[in-house]
């Protein structure tokens, strides 16, 4: 299996496999810094002689990179019939569990309560010029979130965003989990990260807060994790079984404990957490962000000086 999913939250679930199953997995993890892009990458390069099984991305986009490649086999999963139609393929070539949300994480000793960030748009307001942050739009979530505003907004409104962020001095951080260190420290006083980021750096007991951005508006991009059977696999029946148990329950139960919400109805959902039937969803059409996102990687190294 190949993942991106943050190696502290998918090796507990891989282990668990194993001891259910007697399976022996063997994953390949990505860095911090390249997340999604080198899994992907490989996932790619090895596609005339494939090495991986399965495919967890930590985000629904980058899968749908491979299926446009054909590299992916379809299959309609037994534990997937309780997942709600949003957050599956209809041809059964991937399916989502376990969500994140794109947030903003406040430093509450920087931040007045009445001056709460509310939006995305907030990181260029010229009050908080030079304190903010962003992790660098080549990779990751950010990647696909910056995709998602331009297969929405258009390229003109979401260049212009990029420009103004850029004026703004926002600090362009090297992940997400540097974007919750910069303002777990104050550093900065605020910035755009992951939910299970943010949520450790409550959970560590640092002066911050959560926004879930635009919730009066356009909404938040929520984030399932997506898991793909990749085609002609060299173990493909024990890879199937890895997807049955991805995609179980008790897989989206253990998930919730790393700040992960469920997509079922019957998975409770921590109280730190908002269920993402309970979030305005910001909209996104995952296949045409997956496209948007390849086509803007020269608009994304020009902006970032790569």
């Amino acid at each position: 299996v190949y993942t991106s999913v943050d190696q502290p939250f998918s090796q507990p679930v891989f282990e668990a496999f194993e001891n259910q199953t007697g399976i022996c997995v063997r994953a390949v993890y990505d860095t911090e810094e390249t997340k999604s892009t080198g899994v992907l990458n490989r996932l790619i390069a090895e596609s005339r002689s494939p090495q991986a099984d399965v495919f967890w991305s930590n985000d629904p986009v980058r899968p749908f990179v491979l299926i446009e490649r054909g590299l992916v086999e379809p299959y309609n999963s037994s534990s997937a019939a309780d997942i709600p139609a949003a957050f599956k393929a209809a041809d059964s070539t991937w399916t989502g569990i376990a969500a994140r949300a794109r947030v903003l994480l406040v430093n509450t000793d920087k931040v007045r309560a009445d001056q709460m960030p509310r939006s995305i748009r907030d990181l260029a307001d010229a009050r908080w010029t030079g304190q903010t942050a962003i992790a660098n739009p080549l990779f990751g979530t950010t990647t696909m979130h910056v995709a998602a505003l331009f297969a929405h907004w258009g390229d003109d409104r979401a260049r212009a965003f990029l420009d103004e962020l850029k004026a703004n001095d926002v600090r362009i951080a090297s992940s997400n989990g540097e974007v919750k260190r910069l303002v777990a420290s104050g550093e900065v006083a605020f910035g755009l990260t992951d939910i299970d980021d943010a949520d450790e750096a409550m959970t560590n007991g640092a002066h911050v807060t959560i926004v879930y951005p635009d919730q009066d508006g356009e909404g938040t991009p929520i984030m399932p994790t997506v898991v793909a059977l990749m085609k002609r696999g060299p173990h493909a029946n024990n890879g199937r079984r890895l997807v049955d148990y991805l995609l179980s329950a008790e897989t989206e139960t253990r998930m919730t404990e790393s700040a992960h919400m469920p997509l079922r109805t019957d998975v409770t959902a921590p109280s730190t957490l908002r269920a993402v039937g309970k979030l305005r969803a910001f909209p996104m059409d995952y296949p045409h962000v997956a496209k948007t996102m390849e086509r803007i990687q020269p608009i994304l190294r020009m902006w970032t000086g790569l």
